[in-house]
């Protein structure tokens, strides 16, 4: 702002009424308008304004005016004020752009570092799955333990959480740490024995031996979640254990295998297992994938309360999806020969993802949290990236060996 008022020259003139804004020396504000009569005469006096800025000067003509002491003393206290008031009005309109701009900015880099992240981690575990998948055996098996333990432990603290044991008790952790260990051995019992159907009844009596001996009053619900983490987080699984590892006939009609490395088991490596679980798992994926961008893009009815921002048109497209990609991934590997087989493959295993997921979604709605976990960054936990292979295993295992019972037709 520029510098005003170096000096000021007084001589007797006429009286005439003073108003506010022939005294204010701020060139850009006007302070009011009203005009200020003052009640009690002085001599006559002339005033003579000689104003000094940064870039020019400018002279006002001597005026007659009527001047009060009072007045010029009032009109020089109110003027910082106006100024300062400005300046206050500028800084509230600056504090309230600022932050929103920044917080905008903050939101989308945020959004960009997730979506970087998750895109990733999503490849390496991609990658991963692939590869133990196509190694079959001890190396499927053990990876797949490992992912029920991780799951399992995130089922027991979802059951453990505030929000679910606000209408229940919980087990004790104790006996939420044997059962994360039991469901972890269920797939490579099952590998071992093929079947575990005595060993699970065996773990579940233990388990519920356990509960009601405990100290205290043991309660009903402390042994339901118990029953339904050994079926949910172990059962379960071992189902992709038989699918991948236990239907060991050839498909003989794979061209891919009739190309396939000697040193890695040559045709007799690809097996119907090993195609079957192939196209389910590639089916999930695209059931995930397409029901997330169909919803995105054209999803307006929800699905259902239990997930919101779960769409019916998401739904159709993701559905849409699955089968496409089950009927191109069975040309590509000559399994099923029949159309309607592969259609229905995929119809069974969009079935399983998507009721699969909405059975995570339930419970971490009870549990009042978000994500299972923060095990895989941009992902969620253990438990976000497998609840829609969960039920799919059994579906598909089911479908190879009672509707197809004779391999590859």
């Amino acid at each position: 702002m520029a510098s005003f008022a170096s000096f000021v020259e007084i001589s007797r003139y006429n009286l005439i009424p003073l108003s506010v804004t022939s005294l204010c020396g701020c060139p850009c504000r006007l302070l009011s308008n009203k005009t200020l009569i003052p009640t009690r005469r002085t001599p006559k006096l002339k005033l003579n304004f000689v104003f000094h800025g940064s870039k020019s000067v400018f002279r006002v003509r001597p005026t007659s005016i009527y001047v009060n002491r009072r007045l010029i003393t009032a009109v020089a206290r109110a003027e910082p004020e106006s100024i300062d008031e400005s300046n206050a009005e500028e800084e509230v309109d600056q504090g309230a752009v600022l932050p929103t701009t920044k917080d905008s900015f903050s939101e989308l880099q945020h959004k960009s570092s997730q979506l970087r992240k998750r895109i990733v981690f999503g490849l390496g575990i991609g990658i991963s799955v692939g590869g133990a998948v196509l190694a079959g055996g001890w190396v499927f098996t053990v990876a797949l333990a490992a992912a029920v333990f991780l799951g399992a432990r995130e089922y027991f603290e979802l059951v453990r959480s505030r929000g679910i044991t606000a209408g229940m008790t919980p087990p004790p952790r104790y006996v939420s740490r044997v059962c994360s260990v039991i469901c972890a051995f269920m797939p490579i019992l099952t590998l071992y024995f093929g079947n575990i159907d005595i060993s699970v009844t065996s773990a579940a009596f233990v388990v519920a031996t356990a509960l009601l001996m405990q100290r205290g009053n043991p309660r009903f619900a402390q042994l339901s979640s118990t029953m339904f983490g050994l079926f949910y987080c172990g059962y379960l699984p071992c189902f992709w254990v038989k699918l991948r590892c236990g239907l060991a006939a050839p498909a003989l009609n794979t061209r891919i295998g009739a190309g396939w490395p000697f040193l890695l088991g040559g045709q007799a490596h690809w097996t119907v297992g090993l195609v079957a679980t192939l196209i389910s798992v590639s089916s999930i994926i695209a059931a995930d994938t397409y029901a997330f961008l169909g919803g995105k893009a054209i999803g307006k009815t929800p699905l259902t309360n239990i997930s919101p921002k779960k769409t019916w048109e998401g739904a159709v497209v993701g559905l849409g999806g699955c089968i496409a990609t089950s009927v191109v991934l069975s040309k590509i590997f000559s399994w099923p020969a029949s159309l309607v087989s592969a259609i229905a493959f995929g119809f069974l295993n969009f079935f399983g993802s998507v009721f699969g997921d909405l059975t995570e979604s339930m419970i971490k709605r009870d549990a009042g949290v978000k994500d299972s976990g923060s095990l895989i960054p941009g992902h969620g936990g253990m438990l976000d990236r497998v609840d829609s292979y969960i039920f799919t295993g059994a579906l598909a295992y089911s479908f190879v060996k009672i509707l197809l019972p004779l391999y590859g037709v």
